[in-house]
């Protein structure tokens, strides 16, 4: 991704059926130009407000959550209490970095997304996710 106008992001969030209000626009701006990437709402209340963005910490949850849910990002669960949101929404494995924090994106598919045409699933369900995140840490020497 690019650095994003103003007119993408209000088009972005009006087709996602996101009101764009100067927060979620402020916020969509700094979360969505470049490349993809994960962070945690901290990280992004921390970038907001070193960009000279006032909000509150409330609404950077806020608006992570109606971004998650409208699918503009994905909530990336790798440690109990504490979600990485991640901007590259297609299927995809992660890597967490236990002694570092970090997650990035695995492109390797070594177990095969297609496992869910394997699954026999009813015809009348769907499935809606498959999260895998492999957990890392450097070998004690």
């Amino acid at each position: 991704m690019n650095e994003l106008t103003s007119n993408t992001v209000r088009h972005m969030l009006r087709e996602v059926g996101l009101r764009p209000t100067r927060q979620r626009m402020a916020l969509a701006r700094l979360l969505l130009s470049g490349e993809p990437r994960h962070v945690t709402a901290e990280e992004l209340l921390a970038e907001a407000r070193a960009h000279g963005v006032t909000v509150a910490q409330t609404t950077i949850y806020n608006v992570l959550h109606q971004f998650q849910q409208a699918g503009l990002i994905r909530e990336v669960l790798v440690e109990s209490g504490r979600a990485w949101y991640d901007t590259r929404t297609s299927p995809h494995m992660h890597v967490y970095h236990e002694d570092s924090g970090q997650v990035q994106d695995l492109d390797q598919d070594p177990f095969g997304l297609d496992l869910l045409n394997r699954l026999n699933l009813p015809d009348d369900v769907e499935v809606t996710g498959l999260d895998i995140v492999l957990r890392v840490r450097l070998k004690k020497q």
